[in-house]
């Protein structure tokens, strides 16, 4: 069997010169062009990676990534990310991308970096991040402070799990609103109140302790209140 790679790009002159190049290196390439359409076939075929445009129709890069991570998918994942795009590299990694790679790109710089992920294989799911006594696991989205679960609904635990990657950093109420929700959200930013203070009610309150942190005018930070 060949290396199979799906490629989900809604640019059709470039969809279609990547997977003339790579059939020209022996790889069995499938075409998605949009986001719904790629992780349908993400999810009902086995490839060997991915490789994964950001800005698409119907469903962004980070979204697709996202739930392809959730329900334990772990194909390597190549995004496609815009020139000068720095939150775009964090954000696809934060998703669950493997690589990343920045546009415009060379073909041999992209076969390259296809070639490393499918030598790597599938991981296995995130490691858990750990804050003292608080144990996040994103790849079977829970939550445990003392041994004992947390129950967070998924909006709460985007947060927290934002949070804990930014580990003592201020994170402001538009990059939760970014992770959490998706780039087309244009409702009210004080959502995010009512749900630190949900998650407040849940992970602090019950051990008297003070883990998220308001930092007034700027955002939340989330710290190890041992220290």
């Amino acid at each position: 069997m060949g290396v199979r790679v799906l490629v989900v790009e809604d640019d059709k002159r470039l969809a279609a010169t990547i997977r003339r190049g790579l059939e020209a290196e022996g790889f069995s390439v499938d075409n998605a062009l949009d986001g719904e359409q790629g992780l349908w076939l993400a999810s009902e075929t086995m490839y060997d990676a991915i490789v994964l445009d950001i800005m698409l129709p119907k469903l962004n890069g980070f979204q697709v990534c996202a739930r392809l991570r959730e329900v334990g998918n772990w194909t390597p994942i190549l995004m496609l990310t815009a020139k000068d795009g720095d939150l775009d590299e964090a954000e696809a990694l934060d998703t669950g991308a493997d690589d990343y790679l920045t546009k415009p790109f060379s073909f041999v710089v992209l076969v390259a970096h296809i070639r490393a992920l499918v030598r790597r294989g599938a991981g296995e799911r995130p490691t858990q991040i750990t804050v003292g006594d608080l144990v996040i696991d994103p790849g079977t989205r829970s939550c445990r402070r003392n041994g004992q679960e947390i129950v967070l609904t998924s909006k709460e635990f985007a947060i927290v799990e934002f949070l804990a990657r930014r580990l003592g950093d201020v994170v402001s109420k538009a990059e939760l609103l970014e992770h959490a929700w998706d780039f087309a959200y244009d409702g009210d930013p004080s959502v995010i109140e009512v749900h630190i203070s949900n998650i407040r009610r849940k992970l602090d309150r019950p051990f008297g302790t003070r883990r998220i942190r308001t930092v007034r005018g700027s955002g939340y930070r989330l710290v190890d209140d041992r220290h």
